[in-house]
């Protein structure tokens, strides 16, 4: 099924990816950093009316302050990513599952990889946990330069009408939001590890109302892969704001209150954030060179990917079966 490029780039991430699935959990971890860039309007809120913030501390040594980042909660990462996964099964292979809490079938591949609750009703389902981890994402700058506050007034269709009550929407984060996260799978295999990718790469919508608003680019700067977790998404979040500070010769405060960032230049302070803390830090983690990142993001194709679904969904069902 796979090139022998894909086989070799298999080889070479070999000690964060297991051969087949297991059922006893071990410390084998695959990391792929992502940094998303918002194309439209979104909404990421939990309340339903205003976006969701954190106060930071934030120090280069000779400069300290707080800031006030907006956020892309965990949940709003995962539940699109899991609905995309759902429809690439239903499209490429016919594998029909739901997103419905305790109606998963529990067996396809999205279900086995993400996690799926037992149902009440039925003592032949299974409580499954999931496998990928997204973990809540920042705002390289302050929520008071990247949301904003929009107003509407109620919709009418008559030729005449009177003052509408006015209807306040949502807080909007605004185009061109650079957000870096990484996304971490435990215990996956090969193909598990392409099927995540190619969601990543794929999916262009999150947030509420995605169907209208949220479009966002995923941009794959890096898979790694060893025996422990790497750099978290506030890590590098801090990293790039310190590094766009030197590069730019301006105060932590003026980076974060900049009208715009350079996605070019983002990009590779995340990258090399990413690289710098795994020497730092002296962490067993293995990364792809720029060639073989190119080669697996190319090869991601529809046929390739419609060969890899139906293998690991057979596999998938195979092994939930088999611990029945």
């Amino acid at each position: 099924m796979f090139s022998d490029e894909l086989n070799k780039i298999a080889e070479k991430l070999e000690n964060g990816l297991v051969k087949q699935l297991t059922n006893e959990p071990g410390n084998r971890f695959t990391h792929i950093l992502v940094l998303r860039e918002l194309q439209s309007n979104a909404v990421f809120t939990t309340n339903g009316q205003d976006a969701d913030t954190v106060t930071l501390a934030i120090s280069n040594g000779n400069e300290s302050m707080e800031y006030s980042p907006a956020i892309m909660f965990m949940r709003k990462q995962t539940g699109s990513d899991r609905r995309f996964g759902k429809a690439m099964l239903r499209t490429l292979i016919g594998a029909n599952c739901t997103m419905q809490v305790n109606k998963m079938c529990q067996k396809c591949l999205e279900c086995v990889l993400y996690g799926s609750a037992a149902s009440e009703e039925s003592e032949k389902t299974k409580s499954i946990t999931s496998r990928v981890m997204y973990d809540t994402a920042f705002t390289i700058r302050d929520n008071s330069v990247v949301v904003e506050e929009k107003f509407q007034n109620a919709p009418g269709d008559e030729y005449a009408k009177g003052p509408s009550k006015g209807i306040r929407e949502p807080d909007f984060f605004n185009p061109g939001v650079l957000i870096p996260c990484v996304i971490t799978l435990r215990d996956a295999t090969f193909e598990e590890l392409l099927f995540v990718l190619s969601i990543t790469l794929r999916n262009k919508r999150y947030g509420a109302v995605s169907t209208r608003i949220g479009r966002v680019k995923n941009h794959v700067l890096g898979i790694y892969a060893g025996s422990e977790e790497g750099p978290s998404n506030l890590e590098l979040t801090l990293g790039v704001i310190n590094e766009l500070a030197k590069e730019k010769q301006k105060s932590l405060e003026d980076i974060v209150s900049l009208s715009a960032l350079e996605v070019n230049s983002v990009m590779k302070h995340t990258k090399n954030i990413f690289d710098s803390i795994l020497l730092k830090e002296h962490l067993e983690i293995t990364g792809l060179n720029d060639d073989e990142l190119n080669t697996v993001l190319s090869s991601l194709t529809d046929k390739l990917m419609k060969d890899v679904l139906e293998t690991q969904n057979k596999a998938s069902e195979k092994f939930i079966d088999s611990i029945a």
